[in-house]
C-alpha cells in the first residue's frame, strides 16, 4: 500500500467535503431566493386568473382603453422576469474528482485501509458513499426543480398557482439530515491536517 496514494486521497476527500459544505450553504441560499420567486409567481398567476375572470367593461375601469391587455402584458413581463431570476439561481455542484482519483489509485490502496475507521476519520469507503449520496441528491433536486419550472406556462395558470406548494414538496428533510450527519461525521477528519 502506498502512503502517498492514501495521503493524496485523504487530501482530495477533505477538499471534496469542504466543497460539499460550501455548496450546501449556497444551495440553501439559492432555495430561499427561489422560494420567494416561486411564491411571487403563484401570486402573479392568481392575479392573471382574476384578470381573466373580471369583466372590466362592467366596472368603473371600463373608461381605460385596452386595460385588460396592458395588465396582462405587465403580468406576463413579471412572470418572465421571475423565470429568469430562478434560472440564474439554480446551481449544481459535483464531487466526482475524488472518485476519479480513487479509481486511479485503487491498485495502490489496500482494501483494509479503505474500510478501516478511526476516532478522527471515517473509512474511505464511507466517505466516498456519503459524497456519492450527496451528489445524487443534489442532482435529483436540481432536475426536479428545473422540470417544475419548465412545466410552468402562461397557458395553465392553475398549475402556476400550485407551483409554490409543489416547490416545497420537493424538499427532503431526511436526505438533508443525512448530508448534515455525514458532514458532522467528517468534521474532525476535515479539520485535522
Amino acid at each position: 500500500m502506498s502512503a502517498q496514494a492514501l495521503s493524496s486521497l485523504h487530501a482530495e476527500l477533505k477538499r471534496s467535503f469542504a466543497i460539499l459544505e460550501a455548496s450546501r450553504r449556497e444551495w440553501e441560499k439559492c432555495l430561499d431566493e427561489c422560494r420567494a420567486y416561486v411564491s411571487s409567481l403563484g401570486n402573479v398567476a392568481v392575479q392573471m386568473k382574476a384578470l381573466k375572470q373580471t369583466r372590466i367593461e362592467k366596472t368603473p375601469l371600463s373608461g381605460f382603453p385596452g386595460l385588460p391587455e396592458r395588465l396582462q402584458y405587465k403580468l406576463s413581463l413579471a412572470m418572465d422576469e421571475l423565470f429568469r431570476k430562478m434560472n440564474e439561481n439554480i446551481i449544481s455542484r459535483q464531487v466526482s474528482s475524488v472518485f476519479a482519483l480513487y479509481e486511479r489509485q485503487s491498485q495502490a490502496l489496500d482494501i483494509g485501509v479503505c474500510v478501516s475507521r478511526s476516532a478522527l476519520a471515517p473509512s474511505i469507503a464511507d466517505m466516498l458513499q456519503w459524497l456519492q449520496d450527496a451528489e445524487k441528491y443534489y442532482r435529483l433536486q436540481l432536475l426536479q426543480r428545473r422540470n417544475l419550472l419548465e412545466s410552468l406556462t402562461l397557458d395553465d395558470l392553475t398549475v402556476m398557482e400550485t407551483a409554490p406548494k409543489r416547490w416545497e414538496d420537493l424538499c427532503s428533510d431526511a436526505q438533508e439530515q443525512k448530508i448534515s450527519d455525514a458532514l458532522c461525521q467528517v468534521s474532525f477528519f476535515v479539520e485535522n491536517e
